[in-house]
């Protein structure tokens, strides 16, 4: 560790211990409407019921987007070792229940431990982990200091690092690049991404790709998608992963053009937070809307909602039914400041987006998108808006942009192997041979 990285350090962790009784009131205050926020709060601090062990591989997804790509590289993984014992940490509710789904038989999932160096320590003494595994941009500097000290070698994967991101990294140097130092390996998604984090202070960066292009969407989920869209008999726009602030301004354009639109299109809108619902309900009530939500119903949508003006997405980890009942997307978190959100997803399920001047999150996929026909770009929701109406007018660009995202989609594939390769040449102990579709296991040295 470089001496300013000392200090500064001791400062952030002093901070962090002051705020712990704001973190557990942010926690409980969270529980109200996500009630998995407060459940096992001592694993926030390291503390934990059963004896120790060791021996896991340790992969942390912060959230759910996190958590479904991580799915992927994690298969890859089990392919590779198929006797691996899955330590799966969390952040969020929704990433610890979509993370739930990916346990085998003598897994363990908790929660990631608040970054305070006890609450560390605890962590790596309770569990002992193999090898780490941290999921995009995951780096927590006494999470990654003290692993690097007691000789956890640490991977962070999918790693992607923005220009804007990159900025403000540099006004904490001092506390950001000794931890960003102690970090294994990185494997990041494009040549950009690795030069920033080269920058950053990354020792061995390779690039692999994007692993959302290896999330394969659900077939039921984007089947029961289109057989409502069917049944509803007219165009169908989607507001996607929409953020605070972008719904108003959508439902403000949305009023202005409605007039002139002939056919009215159903408008989906499904907000990027669940704590979230209730508002942006009021907001599409309040513009004047009549509306369903989709936790209204199970299989079918009533009568009633499929007259309605529009249907608020309401649920969790159905993105692939949505995706599939609507024909084209604004893409959230690209028409403000935000970065935008994943949208290989929606070319995976066959669905054109339009997105806003914001993809810092994404800016090789957008660029690559606009390039294949599967996404456009315009300057604000007005012209999203404008923009997606006449692609829903013109059934022949329409299905071209369709084609053209799913082609757009698998042509990038690969991500999850390149990845595990490069993580089972780091891990401690030898793997066992996978023979005829079956494991035989080597002695263990």
């Amino acid at each position: 560790m470089t001496g300013a990285g000392v200090p500064a350090r001791a400062l952030y962790s002093a901070l962090l211990w002051l705020a712990q009784p704001l973190y557990l009131l942010r926690l409980w205050w969270r529980g109200r409407a996500e009630p998995p926020y407060r459940h096992a709060l001592r694993e926030r601090f390291g503390v934990y019921a059963e004896a120790p062990s060791s021996g896991w591989l340790w992969v942390h997804a912060v959230s759910l987007g996190e958590t479904r790509a991580a799915a992927a590289l994690i298969a890859a993984l089990r392919e590779r070792r198929p006797d691996l014992r899955l330590l799966l940490t969390a952040s969020t509710a929704t990433g610890r229940e979509a993370g739930a789904e990916l346990l085998h038989e003598g897994d363990r999932q908790v929660w990631l431990p608040f970054d305070t160096p006890g609450a560390v320590r605890r962590f790596l003494a309770q569990f002992c982990p193999a090898l780490g595994v941290l999921m995009e941009t995951e780096v927590w500097p006494n999470l990654l200091t003290i692993a690097g000290a007691q000789g956890v070698p640490l991977v962070l994967a999918n790693a992607r690092l923005s220009a804007r991101s990159a900025r403000q990294g540099e006004r904490y140097a001092a506390l950001i690049r000794p931890a960003v130092e102690a970090l294994a390996q990185v494997l990041a998604q494009s040549e950009a991404d690795a030069q920033r984090l080269r920058a950053a202070g990354a020792q061995d960066v390779r690039v692999c790709g994007n692993l959302k292009y290896d999330m394969a969407p659900d077939p039921a989920q984007v089947a029961r998608g289109e057989a409502w869209r069917a049944a509803l008999g007219r165009p169908v726009l989607m507001f996607a992963v929409s953020r605070e602030g972008e719904e108003a301004s959508l439902l403000a354009a949305w009023a202005r053009r409605r007039p002139t639109m002939g056919v009215v299109p159903l408008l989906v809108i499904v907000p990027r937070h669940p704590q979230r619902f209730d508002e942006v309900a009021a907001l599409m009530q309040g513009a004047g809307l009549a509306i369903a939500r989709r936790s209204a119903w199970g299989d079918a949508p009533p009568a009633g909602a499929l007259a309605t003006d529009a249907w608020l997405g309401d649920s969790m980890r159905e993105m692939p039914l949505y995706y599939g009942l609507a024909q084209v997307a604004l893409l959230g978190g690209s028409f403000a400041p935000l970065g935008g959100q994943n949208l290989i997803e929606a070319a995976a399920c066959g669905c054109p987006v339009v997105m806003g001047p914001h993809t810092f999150n994404f800016a090789e996929a957008a660029t690559l998108a606009e390039a294949a026909g599967a996404s456009r770009r315009v300057d604000s929701i007005e012209a999203g808006l404008d923009a997606a109406l006449a692609l829903l007018a013109d059934g022949s660009a329409l299905a071209t942009a369709g084609a053209s995202a799913r082609a757009f989609a698998a042509a990038h594939r690969g991500a999850a192997r390149r990845m595990a390769e490069a993580i089972d040449a780091l891990w401690p102990t030898p793997r066992a041979e996978v023979q005829s579709g079956s494991a035989s296991r080597t002695d263990r040295e």
